[in-house]
């Protein structure tokens, strides 16, 4: 192939000048195969390639942590109001116990998610917290799963309220008689197939490892 070289103005034609030279070029094979061939890496017009660190748990501070626990909190109270409210499923003493540990864990989140200490005694001191709720939680659970299994001759009769209880006896003798379960305890009322205080135990676990697992971001 043969390319003629010229200089132009950049008005009109040709400038006077020594005649024009034809240089050889030559070209292979491998140089027009390279010089026509497509990239080989894709080419995202328009969108950086980032990734969003919110969408990553691992990225998430201290503080994202606990305020997430405590909405999660959130809805399971919502749940359990609606649950009551709409659904009309009547809460028994042992389902009222199951509550004020998820508020005891939520209150604990949302306290330590807007302090987030930066030191680790300060954290450990909210994550004992929240982990000694949810262990009161889950071994009110488990005893509510433990009343349901039971065969129907031996389940206890149905009893008063948790606010008869408040009223009329001491506070050791009525976490015994709330303990000891009644009638309504025993009633199955599954949403999704799983029992209530099976929902309960799992997220009083879940959110116990939640808890222990932010002690270890460095990040407020």
């Amino acid at each position: 192939m043969w390319e003629p070289l010229q200089r132009r103005s950049h008005d009109s034609g040709p400038v006077a000048g020594p005649p024009t030279t034809q240089v050889p070029v030559t070209v292979t094979n491998e140089t027009a195969h390279a010089y026509w061939q497509a990239p080989t890496q894709p080419v995202n017009v328009g969108v950086p390639h980032r990734t969003i660190p919110y969408m990553n748990l691992r990225n998430w501070s201290f503080r994202t942590r606990y305020l997430a626990a405590f909405v999660v909190c959130v809805g399971l109270m919502g749940f359990a109001l609606y649950a009551q409210y709409v659904m009309h499923l009547d809460p028994c003493p042992l389902c009222i116990f199951q509550r004020i540990a998820v508020c005891f864990m939520g209150l604990f989140f949302l306290i330590g998610g807007l302090h987030a200490p930066r030191k680790r005694g300060g954290r450990t001191v909210y994550a004992t917290l929240i982990t000694l709720g949810g262990l009161w939680g889950i071994v009110t659970a488990g005893r509510h799963l433990w009343l349901q299994t039971l065969p129907p001759d031996q389940v206890p009769a149905c009893g008063p309220g948790l606010g008869y209880l408040f009223d009329a006896f001491p506070f050791m003798k009525m976490l015994k008689l709330a303990f000891t379960g009644s009638g309504e305890c025993a009633k199955i009322e599954p949403i999704l197939g799983v029992p209530m205080p099976g929902w309960t135990l799992f997220w009083f676990v879940v959110l116990i490892v939640w808890a222990l697992l932010a002690l270890r971001r460095t990040i407020r």
